[in-house]
């Protein structure tokens, strides 16, 4: 790593077009297949995994070659600062993202359900279902023959069956994992290095634990629940907010588990692990997410 203060530029490139196009790519195929749920033939899902193939194609190629630039000390301090900040922005982003998502949830809560009940100025609503309870989580919807409601909800079901609970065994693999990053990248300063492999195979284990257990929760939600994508403003919800975060948390283990591999192959040092650091950042973040994910969607 270079400490002069010179800027590198790399050369021009056309794999930010690349990425575009996959992004769009994702787009079409995400709403493509959430649409075409429930139909008997769709391959709406094979230009979701073209999507996946091409963005992680875009990635592959794109962060190998800054690896190669900074282990050819092409990068000065300077530039790691612009790296830093990229991160950080790019942390802020997502936090706007769930926060639309966490906004929407509040407004179904404490404006659109309680005026369907007949609370309020728009209290009118209720005369198109009289019968409807404006409870949360909405178990009957209102138009229950095309939307029909969750046999059972999510919600915590109290603390002497709090071990029955999937979300509780997630939220300790979750934040047990944030602690285990932490150590991992304390060991590294250290120059600790098998401390540090050792805190990062438990930390990407618990990650790929926590994926395991949103999957079968799913599955649990679908197949014994009666919750899913379609039922009511419930489904849409829930499946919406840990749906989005599940998909973070998978994008963070997978780039763990890159840097892991690094770290095994003697990649990072005490004073240069930028890479590290970054993910370690974005997991942190997915887990206060998922905290307050809990506490909205689950307990309260």
């Amino acid at each position: 790593m270079s400490s002069d203060s010179s800027y590198y530029v790399p050369e021009s490139s056309k794999l930010p077009i690349f990425m575009a196009f996959g992004l769009l790519l994702f787009v079409l195929g995400a709403g493509s297949t959430i649409n075409d749920l429930g139909k008997e033939s769709s391959n709406s899902y094979i230009l979701l995994m073209t999507s996946f193939a091409v963005i992680w194609g875009v990635m592959f190629v794109w962060f190998s070659s800054v690896i190669n630039e900074n282990n050819k000390g092409m990068y000065s301090d300077q530039l790691n600062q612009s790296f830093v900040w990229g991160m950080a922005w790019f942390i802020f982003s997502e936090v706007m993202f769930f926060f639309a998502f966490f906004l929407a949830l509040g407004y179904v809560r404490m404006f659109s359900v309680p005026w369907l009940g007949g609370e309020g100025e728009k209290a009118i609503t209720n005369i198109l279902w009289p019968a409807f309870e404006a409870t949360w989580p909405v178990m009957v919807t209102p138009d229950n023959e095309n939307f029909p409601g969750a046999e059972h909800n999510m919600n915590i079901p109290g603390i002497t069956k709090l071990h029955t609970w999937l979300p509780f065994w997630n939220t300790l693999c979750l934040v047990t994992s944030s602690g285990t990053i932490a150590l991992a990248e304390a060991a590294l300063k250290k120059g600790k290095r098998a401390a540090f492999k050792s805190w990062m195979v438990v930390t990407i284990s618990l990650g790929f634990i926590f994926v395991f257990l949103q999957g079968l929760e799913y599955y649990e939600a679908y197949a014994h629940m009666g919750l899913t994508l379609g039922a009511g403003i419930y489904g849409t919800t829930f499946f919406l907010l840990t749906g989005f975060h599940g998909f973070h948390v998978c994008l963070g283990a997978i780039i763990l588990t890159i840097m892991t591999i690094r770290g095994f192959g003697g990649a990072f040092s005490e004073h240069d692990h930028f890479g590290l650091a970054a993910g370690s950042w974005y997991w942190h973040f997915v887990d206060v997410v998922w905290i307050l994910l809990v506490l909205v969607v689950y307990v309260f």
